[in-house]
């Protein structure tokens, strides 16, 4: 029985977790044990705890699985990346099963999970990266895969070659900002116009290093660089030398400071295909955590009618630009509104025949209940978290829908994050007053 840290055992690995760890059994306990794989044999000691299970330290390697070489010499001390080391057939597979076990674990065993659409290395564009200041020398990277220790970044294969390129100037420049004294972040996003630098730091630049980082974006010819203080507080423009923008579809939209943008233009288009498909020839469409876009201006494009929904009022504002200029005024409106706390619902959705639903990582329960309530025709809903992608798909599959196939995306590289879109269409046989009670979610 494992009961203490510090325990000693003997144990094989059975399996990977969602967070990209290999997973043990001893004595009815779940021990997680980070970079291995499964069928690795290994003596392990106890270090700690997570959730129900606990969390063990390799201490010798007795018989180890068939594994890749990891690309990145970071690998294993960065936590950027958790299965470099894991076969590609094998990475593929795992990725599909991690929704196929979070839609079976809600009571959703049958839905078909299509391949895993797979982005290439090099091309992440969107990254938030750390920096804490050692003496006079500043660590810039990703944080490392135990505990808040930067780990300062020399390469890496997941990140865009321009991201890379601006590693050690950025580190440089950093060193000599007072700003930078107490350590923070920086969101670096490769967008169409050229880099834009949102640094996120909890002391107020001063005019030496704006004069510094004016000078830095001119000599890296970056579009913008800001300052922010942390949280949720917008970005304060240092200098800006060309308005950061994206291309959705061939319509460009200009970039708020912080901006949520897909991680990849290539996970980008796949989702994008995948909405498409979702919601077939749909005409009158709601696209509900609309962002600054991705999807609903592109469906505008193609002569759908659309409204738009954004809590953030940055992002529609530059949804809205973007319209006008495109000349979506008559098939595009938007609204701002928190659809967590007021969901679209009842004849507010009945005006549609298809939805999109693109909410954050903690899902869309309340508006998920809304559609379930109500008789749109077809969703496609985006999402980045199985687990609360398969709680919200429940509450539709009681209220009526089908999932006809999830499709996944591997928009985060080597890493245990997971972006799909799942396809719903309302099942004529079940009416209102057919309808089976919901589950408790």
């Amino acid at each position: 029985m494992v009961r203490r840290a510090g325990e000693a055992h003997e144990v094989v690995i059975e399996a990977i977790g969602a967070r990209g760890d290999g997973i043990a059994r001893r004595g009815g306990a779940r021990i997680f044990v980070p970079l291995t794989l499964p069928g690795d044999r290994l003596r392990v000691r106890i270090v700690g705890r997570r959730g129900d299970g606990l969390v063990g330290e390799v201490l010798e390697r007795l018989e180890e699985a068939p594994r890749t070489r990891p690309p990145c010499p970071h690998f294993g001390a960065c936590g950027g990346c958790q299965l470099q080391h894991l076969p590609a057939a094998q990475y593929r597979t795992w990725k599909r099963e991690q929704v196929a076990a979070a839609l079976a674990k809600r009571g959703l065993p049958d839905v078909a999970i299509e391949p895993l659409e797979c982005t290439p290395p090099g091309a992440r564009r969107r990254a938030r990266l750390a920096f804490e200041r050692r003496g006079a020398a500043v660590r810039l990277g990703f944080r490392a895969r135990s505990g808040h220790r930067v780990i300062a970044l020399r390469a890496c294969p997941v990140l865009a070659p321009a991201l890379v390129a601006l590693l050690p100037p950025l580190r440089a420049l950093l060193a000599g900002l007072d700003l930078a004294r107490r350590g923070g972040e920086v969101e670096a996003t490769a967008s169409a116009t050229g880099v834009d630098l949102l640094i996120l730091a909890p002391h107020r630049p001063s005019l030496a290093d704006r004069e510094a980082l004016a000078a830095f974006a001119e000599t890296h010819d970056l579009a913008r660089i800001s300052w922010a203080p942390g949280g949720d507080a917008d970005g304060e423009p240092i200098a800006q030398r060309r308005l950061p923008g994206v291309i959705f579809d061939e319509v460009r939209v200009g970039l708020p400071a912080g901006a949520f943008l897909q991680a990849t233009a290539a996970a980008e288009g796949a989702l994008r295909r995948a909405v498409d498909d979702a919601i077939g020839d749909a005409g009158r469409i709601a696209d509900l955590f609309a962002g600054c876009g991705t999807f609903g201006l592109p469906l505008a494009a193609a002569g759908r009618t659309v409204h738009a929904i954004e809590h953030d009022p940055a992002m529609l504002e530059a949804l809205q630009e973007a319209a006008r200029r495109a000349g979506f005024e008559g098939r595009l409106t938007t609204e701002r509104r928190d659809l967590q706390r007021a969901p679209l619902a009842g004849a507010e959705l009945e005006r549609f025949d298809a939805a999109v639903l693109d909410p954050p990582r903690a899902g869309a329960r309340a508006q998920a209940a809304a559609f379930a309530a109500s008789q749109v025709a077809r969703l496609a809903m985006v999402s980045c978290n199985p687990a609360t992608f398969a709680r919200d798909a429940r509450l539709l599959a009681d209220g009526g829908y089908r999932c006809l196939w999830v499709r996944p995306v591997d928009a985060f590289l080597w890493s245990g994050r997971i972006e799909l879109v799942a396809a719903f269409a309302r099942d004529p046989a079940l009416t209102p007053r057919t309808r089976a009670a919901p589950r408790r979610p």
